[in-house]
């Protein structure tokens, strides 16, 4: 599972798209499953540590403070990977088959399966933290929620992250503009976060400077493996795809060579209250 970042804007809550269309958008992604995880960024570290603090500060973890992490709708891996380089045991749980299969190769000492946030394939309070990347928006919060809260152990960690760009960059608002299109784009929003539940709790924000460092080319490329290019029909992608190189052919920064896309880490964290009942 999976989302768009980078070449995007913060304008378009998924409520605005049909049930159809949003199930065509999530399910674009395995095909491009290869291309995916060449040109998705990752995750930077101080945000994946921010967003499992809560569960390290309630104790949870083994002496040297490992967790137990699921990563849920793990896409290609790159949050796995970012997470087992910081030494905690990582499962990563996937829908999509070809994704799962580029994961096992993108992050193969991380524990791969098939399964979604609405049926999490793991008994209850089996892990410290839980943490989504670019993905949460894709989840039926009423039936996930629950699911996440089950696998929880109290005191564990929900975390959400996503990558956006940081459009307080002249050039990189310049491209979002460029982007602009009938189906708008799905990056993160206020509208699309984590929700309150009973047994998930504060919802705290937190914000990190991340970059990466493409070329117009490699760019494209990311942009490729968006929902909304995914689901273009091949002329208005070649279209769109032609605005994006003309664009970063005019702008200094970008006109030459490789350059740094700067991106901003959002990350939504709460905490598995010990409720009764929940």
């Amino acid at each position: 599972m999976a989302d768009d970042t980078a070449g995007g804007s913060r304008t378009e809550p998924l409520d605005k798209f049909s049930p159809d269309m949003i199930a065509t958008f999530a399910s674009s992604f395995g095909p491009a499953a290869a291309a995916y995880s060449r040109h998705r960024p990752d995750y930077p570290v101080n945000a994946v540590r921010w967003a499992l603090q809560p569960a390290l500060d309630a104790g949870l973890g083994a002496d040297d403070r490992t967790l137990d992490v699921l990563d849920l709708g793990a896409g290609t891996g790159k949050l796995s990977a970012v997470t087992a380089g910081l030494g905690h045991r990582v499962t990563a749980v996937e829908p999509d088959a070809r994704m799962l299969a580029e994961l096992r190769e993108y992050a193969p000492g991380v524990s791969a399966l098939q399964g979604g946030a609405e049926e999490i394939p793991l008994p209850d309070g089996s892990v410290d933290a839980v943490l989504v990347g670019q993905a949460f928006h894709w989840f039926d919060p009423d039936r996930a929620l629950p699911e996440i809260a089950r696998v929880l152990r109290p005191g564990g960690a929900l975390g959400a992250l996503w990558n956006t760009d940081d459009d307080r960059v002249d050039w990189v608002a310049g491209l979002g503009r460029s982007l602009s299109s009938r189906l708008g784009f799905l990056t993160w929003s206020k509208e699309r976060t984590i929700v309150s539940h009973p047994a998930l709790f504060p919802v705290e924000e937190g914000y990190f400077p991340h970059v990466q460092r493409r070329s117009a080319e490699s760019l494209v490329a990311t942009i490729a493996t968006h929902s909304h290019a995914l689901t273009r029909e091949p002329a208005e992608r070649d279209e769109l795809f032609g605005r994006v190189r003309s664009y970063l052919a005019s702008r200094p920064e970008t006109a030459q060579g490789e350059f740094d896309l700067p991106l901003i880490t959002v990350v939504q964290r709460s905490v598995r209250r010990g409720i009764a009942g929940s």
